[in-house]
């Protein structure tokens, strides 16, 4: 592993060397990948715009995350300025760096509406995202090249699985016995936390920073970070795919109305999250390792069933918006 590392490290210092100038935007469109940014995104699309949409978008962006935080609790990837000290972060991170999950984000997020678009024009807008949320992960020393080019596999073979089995799956799942989906979503968020925990507590758990070959400004804790983010995403399917799920079994609802109507649930719905999830940073700010993961477990867990069922019922309730009771009528389920 170190010999390839030193081999790209090169590269990078080439690159932040010569592409300084390119620092400033691509700053900002790095936070095109950004899965914080792109759930807000999401939300804002099932919540005001068009809910099957969102709501497809969600899972697939979610589903990816997990596959993403999995790989990084087991990969124990340093990012190119923890490794070497002369490799400016500009965007510091606290877990593992392999595969990068920015540029894996950007090709399911962007590509899956552009694809379902069926426009070539919105295709190549999506493709010239993703490439540039790519270069910019390399430029500010967030990942290794070797990152970058396994985080756009990871989010290509994703979206192309989803792409192809969305429906089918979908069928099944709405057509099962409500006990039955709810065993199997237990044992897809879970068996990931597991391994995980597993092999980080059990099989790596001597593992230290190795502070003599990794130079630059490591994090005290990237296991328990990296822990974390998996967990995150873990709760946060669990809780939106529950969330949906009983959704449609009431109803489902219309994300279709006036502005003031869309606006009107665009703060309600974000008003709730931000509460939770500021109560979260407040009451457990000083938590690590597995108990941090299972705090954020449970909080994303929350969180995302507020935006996937408890939002949309209280935009009913209020009259922000009305129920979809028949496929396709305005809430494109």
């Amino acid at each position: 592993m170190e010999p390839y590392l030193e081999a790209e490290t090169g590269p990078i210092l080439w690159l932040q060397e010569w592409g300084r100038p390119l620092v400033a935007p691509m700053e900002l469109i790095t936070h095109l990948g950004s899965q914080g940014v792109l759930i807000v995104l999401v939300a804002t699309v099932f919540w005001c715009v068009n809910a099957g949409l969102g709501a497809r978008m969600f899972v697939l962006l979610i589903s990816s995350g997990v596959v993403n935080g999995l790989f990084k609790s087991l990969s124990y990837s340093p990012r190119p300025y923890w490794f070497d000290a002369r490799i400016t972060g500009y965007h510091h991170h606290s877990g593992f760096g392999m595969p990068s999950g920015h540029s894996q984000a950007a090709v399911v997020a962007w590509g899956y509406p552009a694809i379902r678009s069926g426009r070539r024009a919105a295709m190549w807008a999506a493709a010239v995202v993703v490439l540039l949320v790519a270069f910019s992960r390399v430029l500010l020393g967030a990942h290794f090249i070797g990152d970058v080019v396994v985080g756009l596999a990871l989010g290509i073979l994703i979206l192309w699985l989803f792409l192809r089995y969305e429906g089918r799956v979908l069928a099944w799942w709405l057509g099962s016995e409500p006990r039955r989906t709810a065993l199997w979503l237990l044992i897809v968020v879970l068996t990931p936390c597991v391994i995980a925990t597993a092999w980080q507590y059990g099989a790596r758990g001597d593992w230290t920073v190795p502070t003599t070959e990794w130079i630059g400004p490591t994090p005290a804790d990237p296991v328990g970070a990296s822990l974390a983010g998996l967990y995150t995403a873990c709760g946060g399917l669990l809780g939106g795919v529950a969330g949906l799920t009983l959704l449609y079994r009431r109803g489902w609802y219309s994300a279709e109305g006036t502005i003031t109507a869309r606006v009107a649930r665009f703060v309600l719905g974000f008003s709730v999250l931000v509460v939770l999830l500021v109560a979260e940073r407040i009451l457990f700010r000083d938590l690590t390792g597995l108990a941090l993961a299972l705090v954020s477990f449970v909080v994303y867990a929350a969180a995302a069933f507020w935006a996937s069922y408890g939002a949309p019922r209280a935009f009913v309730r209020s009259g922000l918006a009305t129920s979809a009771e028949v496929e396709g009528r305005g809430g494109g389920r």
